[in-house]
């Protein structure tokens, strides 16, 4: 009798505790919600990147966070962490998908493992010229890509300029696609990076932006490819010390949002945080063109050597790549692309 009456006391005590314990996590996650949409208390959104403080796309991203502080008179925090502190862009962007950040600022190189479709930002010589780029990622086809990765959780907010890649090399300059026989070439995570790489005689080698440096001082890789302000704000120049302008593509970059946490956020704080990305995106392009220039002439200074090379030849070497997309989804939506008038 008297077992029979602990283990009733036990089996109630079970049942309420277990009750409690869910009880308490409605309760946490009710509270939760409710100070995440709304604007009276404050609300902190964490956005993370892989470059430095010194480069102009986090000066643009500094930008938004304090326009987001003005906008919301102080209710909404944008806290940045540069350097790849939160993991590489990959990383980030599946921390993102779970709701752990709100806010990543990648290239669209490393997005098409999430959205195919990012890929064609990947091929060589796409865009006319400048103003070309600029009217299709502001056009319909921007904001359909902007849009695609809304199913696997990813929301684009904005494009950020990312200038022309071109190739610099610790020894031999590709002042033509010949000189890439064999040489070792660190790429974005991205297969169309590496299919370009190949496809003019290379040996492409994946590296995080972080370890980089470390890579070609240790002759790990021969050289890499990237826009004036990151070979500047890297210090690969240091190591790097040929600099061929053959400007081979136009990889945008991307303020993303974390699906899950914008569906906890009210109609207020999403347009505040639309109106505040929106902003940064005029601001950044702007410091852009400043910092590109500026780039340019200090790696002069600091003894590169840069060659503006005839772009013909890699335009011809690279069309194989064209070819093998055709009927393709991303061949079609490249077509569309170069039809932009």
């Amino acid at each position: 009798m008297t077992l029979r009456k602990e283990t009733s006391f036990l089996a109630v005590g079970l049942v309420l505790g277990a009750l409690l314990t869910a009880l308490t996590f409605i309760f946490i996650q009710r509270s939760h919600s409710s100070r995440e949409g709304s604007e009276g208390d404050q609300l902190v959104l964490k956005l993370g990147h892989s470059l430095d403080q010194a480069h102009p796309v986090h000066a643009a991203m500094e930008f938004m966070g304090t326009r987001l502080a003005e906008l919301s008179a102080n209710t909404v925090e944008l806290q940045i962490f540069p350097n790849g502190q939160l993991g590489s862009e990959p990383e980030s962007i599946e921390q993102l998908q779970r709701g752990a950040l709100s806010m990543v600022k990648t290239s669209t190189a490393a997005m098409e493992g999430f959205v195919p479709e990012m890929a064609v930002f990947g091929l060589p010589y796409l865009f006319r010229d400048n103003e070309h780029y600029w009217d299709v990622l502001n056009g319909p086809i921007g904001k359909e890509l902007l849009d695609s990765g809304v199913d696997v959780g990813i929301r684009g907010l904005c494009y950020y300029d990312s200038g022309s890649r071109s190739f610099y090399t610790i020894n031999t300059p590709v002042i033509d696609p010949t000189k890439l026989n064999g040489v070792k070439v660190r790429v974005q995570p991205s297969r169309m990076a590496m299919d370009m790489i190949s496809t003019m005689g290379g040996a492409p080698t994946p590296i995080p932006f972080g370890e980089l440096y470390t890579a070609l001082q240790q002759g790990m890789v021969d050289g890499a490819e990237n826009n004036p302000p990151s070979l500047l704000s890297s210090r690969h120049y240091e190591v790097a010390k040929h600099y061929v302008l053959d400007e081979h593509t136009n990889i945008p970059d991307m303020v993303i949002f974390s699906e899950t946490v914008w569906a906890t956020l009210t109609p207020q704080v999403r347009a505040w945080v639309e109106q505040a990305a929106i902003e940064s995106v005029a601001f950044q392009r702007k410091l852009w063109i400043e910092k590109t220039n500026e780039a340019l002439n200090e790696v002069e200074a600091a003894g590169v050597t840069i060659y503006r090379p005839d772009k013909t030849p890699f335009i011809e070497a690279t069309k194989p790549m064209y070819k093998k997309l055709d009927g393709q989804s991303v061949g079609i939506l490249a077509t569309r692309i170069r039809e932009v008038k």
